[in-house]
């Protein structure tokens, strides 16, 4: 039985009222980055989902291949089920059988769950609630999402040449924690009318962890790292505020930190993108940042992100969603999900230069002036390619690019 929201409101005060996600805290010299040690082979979980999942799946498996077959490494891809597809066949959204493949597996590669057939569904037989509980069964506290402007993509943003080109952002995403999971949640009958509430709730251990990940993936890149809160109004973001700054003082001295609030981190965003080189923030500031970053690249067929742990696989998943309205049509893009393979291949698997020749084999694309629908401009003098066709365009550079010193397993 519920309690009355008053009766909730009256134990704000007392932290045992409270449920707060347990986080085993990061030692400073940890890897939370590699899930398993460089290897030949790997098992990997594909979980093609629904919409256009499919088809930007198989366009990717053939990129993989291409890739296995210059590189020696072999990977042993297994589908699963996971969104509206699943809910069809188990009515389930993320069976258990799904979880535990998922668990066994060295990394697990998602496409994009969701569709309109599936939106008035029971909140429990909703595709999305399949992927929280997927991060939640997982612990993918960190979600990784770069925003990077390529060169030959400047113009397919809705900003000005002068301020998107060149910006590079990683945003770090706090995944598994505050406002979406806290409790207590729910909707009461107060004064004969419905109130809704949940609970934005940290632990210090949870902004331990994500801090490390952050100050982690910001010395690897330019040493500059943005904490993003609401300190000036919210008591939460001011513990966040404290615990980020201890953690990066202490443990990452020469990385430059600062802090800004939320709603000028969106609008700097906006107004001066290029300041920022490494953001780090909470679940729903993350949510909301990190989709206005991916804009400044002008496509979400562009995206590719990834969440990860504290062990285990990393799950590695395009930021678009599913756009059931052209599936089946071949002209979704697969790049997304193929710079998703390659942050796998990264963060995951231990093979820098894998993911180095995918993202150099979808530049080489690119350069060539292949577009998908999405990225395609009027009068840009570039040829309109479906997503098959992309697919064996990445394949084949994979297959044929040059580079500095031959992979070999």
């Amino acid at each position: 039985m519920k309690l009355p929201l008053l009766t909730i409101l009256a134990f704000a005060s007392k932290s045992s009222a409270f449920f707060v996600a347990p986080a085993s805290k990061i030692s400073s010299n940890s890897q939370v980055l590699n899930a398993v040690s460089r290897k030949d082979s790997y098992d990997i979980t594909v979980l093609p989902g629904d919409g256009i999942g499919p088809e930007i799946t198989t366009a990717t498996k053939e990129v993989l291949a291409a890739l296995c077959s210059r590189s020696g490494m072999k990977l042993n891809l297994k589908e699963a089920l996971i969104g509206g597809c699943a809910i069809d066949a188990k009515n389930d959204p993320f069976p258990d059988e799904t979880l535990e493949q998922c668990r066994g597996s060295d990394s697990v590669l998602l496409a994009c769950i969701g569709g309109y057939k599936w939106d008035k569904n029971p909140r429990e037989l909703r595709p999305e609630t399949g992927l929280l509980k997927m991060r939640k069964e997982m612990g993918l506290f960190a979600n990784l999402r770069p925003a990077k402007v390529l060169p030959q993509l400047v113009e397919t943003s809705t900003l000005k040449r002068e301020v998107v080109e060149g910006v590079d952002v990683m945003v770090v995403r706090e995944l598994t924690g505050d406002v979406y999971f806290g409790t207590p949640k729910g909707i009461d009958i107060i004064d004969g009318q419905r109130v809704g509430y949940n609970n934005m709730i940290y632990s210090e251990s949870e902004i331990e962890r994500i801090a490390r990940v952050a100050g982690d993936v910001a010395s690897k890149r330019g040493k500059k790292l943005v904490s993003v809160d609401k300190a000036n109004v919210l008591d939460v973001s001011q513990l966040w505020r404290d615990v980020v700054t201890e953690v990066i003082t202490k443990d990452f001295s020469d990385i430059e930190l600062s802090h800004m609030y939320v709603d000028n981190a969106a609008m700097q965003l906006i107004r001066n993108p290029k300041q920022f080189d490494t953001i780090v923030c909470g679940n729903i500031f993350g949510d909301i940042l990190s989709d206005e970053a991916s804009m400044l690249v002008g496509s979400l067929g562009m995206l590719p992100s990834a969440s990860i742990g504290e062990s285990g696989p990393g799950v590695f998943e395009p930021c678009h969603g599913s756009a059931p309205d052209i599936a089946g049509d071949n002209i979704a893009n697969p790049l997304a999900m193929i710079l998703s393979a390659a942050m796998m291949m990264r963060y995951d698997l231990d093979r820098p230069e894998e993911a180095k020749l995918l993202e150099d084999s979808v530049e080489a694309v690119l350069e060539k002036g292949l577009r998908t629908a999405d990225i395609k401009q009027d009068g840009d003098n570039c040829e309109l390619v479906g997503c098959k066709e992309m697919g064996e365009a990445v394949a084949e550079f994979v297959s044929s690019i040059k580079i500095e010193n031959e992979i070999t397993a």
